[in-house]
């Protein structure tokens, strides 16, 4: 557009100024050969856009925004069009505790209130795109500043409108999952309504007043306590069980002695060791029997 407003001018220049002066008349074909020259240079700048990879280019026409949208590449457009680029990549907003790490300097946590009126403290990062379909209603309706119009503001005010059905333990805890699909669903909506996707919500931190985390601490604790001693009480019920099977296997093997046993079998076996003493490499075994036990005696020096 410059070099078309330039190309003009030296026209301009040429037929009125250069005209009336005959020491510079001479310069005055050149001065229309230069004055097309821009013209055409500046039509052809205008007309020839690029797109890069990961953009859209909405066309702006004296300030009404077009519906169509140009993808990635090179396109000829009408040199009058303003064609304004919009990112549809992934783009992530992120508001921390911690000075620095997200989009805001300082602290840009989330403090939120719960259904126990403690207040919370959130860090949370939101991941989302422009659609490109969507995108001259976006800019239309938002303009190019949607972060601070759109994204900031509703994650903001939809954390703390749902927070207050949860307590904070709850948070910290077994339905921080549930918190944040609740969150995802009800900012996803909004963010659809006015030309964005929102891709994924993570919840970083969630911090928890002090006196809520020694209780939660405590509680803990006391569960771990109670699960190991119910780990010893297991153990002994164990140990208790295997001595009274030993013990009944003891009582069984002395009641099936006590019943097997007679008195061949008694004279049997003592046959059986008075033969293994008679054998023995002893210098003298005298074995004095009883009954009809015979009498042994090994001279062995």
């Amino acid at each position: 557009m410059f070099l078309i407003i330039l190309g003009i001018i030296v026209l301009i220049v040429s037929a009125v100024v250069l005209k009336n002066n005959p020491a510079l008349a001479k310069f005055k074909t050149p001065g229309r050969i230069l004055g097309f020259l821009f013209i055409v240079l500046g039509v052809l700048t205008a007309s020839i856009i690029q797109v890069n990879p990961g953009e859209i280019g909405v066309k702006v026409l004296f300030g009404s925004i077009q519906n169509d949208v140009l993808g990635s590449g090179l396109h000829i457009v009408n040199p009058l069009l303003e064609i304004k680029k919009l990112d549809v990549k992934t783009q992530n907003y992120t508001m921390s505790g911690i000075n620095d790490e997200g989009q805001k300097a300082g602290d840009d946590a989330i403090r939120v209130l719960t259904s126990d009126g403690l207040e919370v403290t959130i860090d949370l990062t939101v991941l989302y795109r422009i659609v490109s379909a969507d995108a001259p209603k976006l800019l239309r309706e938002t303009g190019d500043d949607y972060r601070d119009k759109i994204v900031r503001p509703i994650t903001r005010t939809k954390i703390r409108d749902n927070a207050v059905y949860y307590q904070a333990v709850d948070l910290f805890g077994n339905k921080r999952d549930e918190f944040q699909q609740r969150i995802y669903k009800s900012i996803e909506d909004d963010f659809k309504a006015r030309g964005l996707m929102l891709e994924q919500l993570l919840v970083r931190n969630i911090a928890l007043p002090t006196s809520v985390k020694a209780s939660i601490e405590s509680k803990i604790n006391a569960e771990q306590d109670a699960k190991k001693m119910e780990f010893v009480l297991q153990k002994e019920k164990q140990e208790a069980e295997r001595k009274r099977v030993e013990a009944q296997g003891i009582a069984d093997y002395q009641r099936i002695i006590n019943t097997g046993l007679t008195d061949q079998q008694l004279q049997y076996e003592q046959i059986k060791a008075m033969k293994e003493i008679a054998l023995s490499t002893n210098s003298k075994v005298i074995v004095m029997g009883k009954g009809n036990t015979p009498l042994i005696i090994d001279g062995k020096q």
